[in-house]
């Protein structure tokens, strides 16, 4: 394994995403696991961000920010979303009907971000 690769295109890497964190204007609200990289299994979280609005290729507004394992997260209103992995996102909010995965994104914005209008459901896989 080339343990110096970095990160697909579409992701954003975990420095990144705790850069964001720190310096975004939007209203952050956090769901599942604290973010602390000392944890242990902290390496098998993955980090997903999602807001209620895009303003040219920023995403901003109210936003969750989960931290943890594989779940299906109810995100109604969500326009934009960033993540540490492969998530995929979806028209319902029970992750079914129709979903995309964040590697097919067609509209990616600045900081790692994804525009995905009319997202109801978040699909965190597995580390």
């Amino acid at each position: 394994a080339n343990l110096c690769s970095k990160d697909p295109s579409y992701l954003i890497s975990v420095d990144k995403f705790n850069h964001w964190l720190a310096t975004t204007d939007a209203d952050i609200t956090f769901i599942g696991e604290p973010i602390n990289p000392l944890t242990p299994r902290a390496a098998l979280d993955i980090m997903v961000t999602y807001c209620t609005a895009r303003s040219a290729d920023v995403c901003g507004g109210s936003c969750i920010v989960y931290n943890g394992g594989p779940a299906c997260l109810a995100a109604p209103g969500t326009n934009c979303l960033a993540a540490t992995a492969n998530v995929g996102f979806c028209d319902r909010e029970n992750c079914g009907n129709s979903c995309n995965s964040l590697d097919s994104c067609g509209t990616p914005l600045t900081n790692g971000f994804c525009f995905t209008p009319g997202t109801q459901g978040i699909n965190v896989p597995a580390a």
